[in-house]
């Protein structure tokens, strides 16, 4: 321990065209371009699935976004939008969308599905098969497929949604104990007909992880789009939501085009104090059954660089849960394995080795885990590690208006520091939220650095998040994405993935 002592690191800044840096994403977008701006130029060719009326809306919407959006209030934070071609110098060729057609009455003879994993895994089908069938026909190349799902999809798509009584509901599906038995029926094609049945059951209760998950292994990059945060106007009839939605129109508009942007494969920022030969990777746990006592779980890395692209390693499923501590560990064997894909991937697109790979987790590295990481980096790389989690114990404040600063840092001891990652923002004079923020809780628990630079990492790598155009998040991205890479990755059994970048997930 050491006399706690407070410090503030400076907002880090991004790198746009041409070299030039700013500290909001938006105003670098704005002012100097994307940090690739000659990658992706001109007309690209993107394809659109929906119902016939949803894919009209979702066209007319990206008109619309060719063209400046201004906020419906000043507000520093969420600025306007200039549009499409003055932000990322490319456009959508609207005399060549590809489209594939849902039928819309197919979606509402699912939605009457009274259970869940037949409703979802139907609906879910209808999308995932004709993407599927179209890349297999090899037609016109799509880089990106814009999915637009109407609000009945988004709202009974989701764990635990139940629809409605109704008299017109329909009950297909298996008892529990049908649902894994492997006894044969008499007649074949009411075997096939349960086979079928069963294969919903395999899979999780969520329309957008399983559709990710599904379409993995053919390699097809998507994008969800509700319905209802484009056509808010046509949907809603209470004035207060409509005018509550139509103040983010500049956010949605910043928020789907950058990720487009990165989708499209081009890169719209990244770090401005970069350090070279450095690379971070993020640990994914996610347990494959609900039972608090099994212990299997299935294990990824994400391996960040400091432009902010990534690629997701799938590890193996094994016993890495322990029910008592409440922690994920791995084998020796699998924390070797798992490292070494990090490594060599590193090596084919750089040809060299990091020098220095800092792994973040949410729980602390054991002996046998950790042995595997460094003799798989032995004579390669220094590797350290960091725990990181949210710490709700206490508050900070001060005698001001806004409560402390993003940036915040309060070290107790060599290795160990509280946070604030989110906080009062000078860039905005204000803070985001109402709230007093919580801190992270950061700890260097294997290996030697400088907490104060891992810390001014971290921060950096809430700047990352190509899924939205935000000044920054509360956690990095190498834990921001954990859960949803893992649920992913579990949201059926025999998840067919190989080593794919960060863009098929998010």
């Amino acid at each position: 321990m050491i006399e706690p002592t407070l410090k503030y690191i400076e907002e880090p800044f991004l790198t746009f065209a041409n070299g030039q840096k700013a500290i909001d994403p938006r105003d670098g977008l704005m002012l100097f371009g994307a940090f690739d701006h000659k990658k992706i130029q001109g007309q690209k060719t993107i394809g659109i699935i929906g119902s016939n009326s949803l894919r009209k809306v979702l066209i007319d919407y990206l008109k619309k976004i060719h063209l400046p959006i201004f906020n419906s209030e000043r507000s520093i934070a969420r600025p306007n939008f200039p549009g499409i071609e003055a932000v990322f110098g490319f456009s959508i060729n609207f005399e060549n969308i590809q489209e594939l057609d849902i039928d819309d009455e197919e979606i509402q003879k699912y939605l009457k599905y009274k259970d869940s994993h037949q409703r979802v895994h139907n609906w879910v089908n209808l999308y995932v098969d004709k993407l599927i069938a179209y890349t297999n026909r090899e037609e016109m190349p799509v880089d990106v497929w814009l999915v637009i799902i109407p609000q009945c999809i988004f709202q009974y798509g989701r764990p635990n949604s139940k629809i409605q009584k109704g008299d017109d509901n329909i009950s297909i599906g298996l008892k529990p104990k049908d649902r894994n038995s492997d006894m044969l029926l008499l007649f074949s094609d009411m075997q096939e007909e349960v086979d079928q049945l069963k294969e919903a059951y395999q899979f999780e209760i969520n329309f957008h992880n399983q559709l990710k998950a599904k379409i993995l292994s053919s390699k097809i990059i998507t994008q969800i789009i509700r319905e209802d945060k484009i056509n808010y106007e046509n949907i809603f009839t209470d004035d207060k939501k409509i005018e509550a939605e139509r103040k983010f129109d500049t956010a949605k508009a910043w928020n789907i085009v950058t990720t487009l942007y990165y989708k499209l494969g081009g890169l719209p920022w990244k770090l401005g104090g970069v350090r070279e030969k450095v690379c971070y990777l993020g640990l994914v746990y996610k347990k494959t059954e609900t039972d608090s006592k099994n212990k299997n779980a299935c294990c990824a890395a994400q391996m960040f660089l400091d432009s902010g692209d990534g690629m997701v390693f799938r590890g193996n499923v094994g016993p890495w849960w322990n029910p008592v501590s409440g922690e994920f560990h791995l084998s020796y064997n699998d924390a070797f394995e798992i490292i070494s894909q990090s490594m060599e991937a590193f090596y084919d697109r750089f040809k060299f080795y990091p020098e220095e790979i800092f792994i973040h987790a949410k729980t602390y590295f054991d002996d046998n885990e950790w042995r595997g990481f460094e003799e798989a980096t032995a004579g390669k790389s220094r590797i350290i590690g960091v725990r990181i989690r949210e710490n709700n114990t206490f508050k900070l404040y001060r005698q001001f208006q806004y409560c402390v600063p993003r940036g915040t840092l309060l070290q107790y001891d060599d290795n160990k520091a509280y946070f604030w990652t989110k906080g009062f923002i000078p860039r905005f004079q204000t803070q985001i939220g109402l709230e007093t923020p919580n801190p992270l809780e950061i700890a260097i628990t294997r290996g030697s650095a400088d907490i104060e630079i891992v810390c001014k990492d971290i921060l950096g790598l809430t700047k990352l998040n190509y899924n939205s155009c935000i000044y920054g998040d509360g956690v990095p991205v190498t834990l921001k994405f954990a859960d949803s890479v893992g649920e992913i990755l579990t949201a059926g059994k025999d998840i067919k993935s190989g080593v794919l970048p960060f863009k098929h997930y998010i």
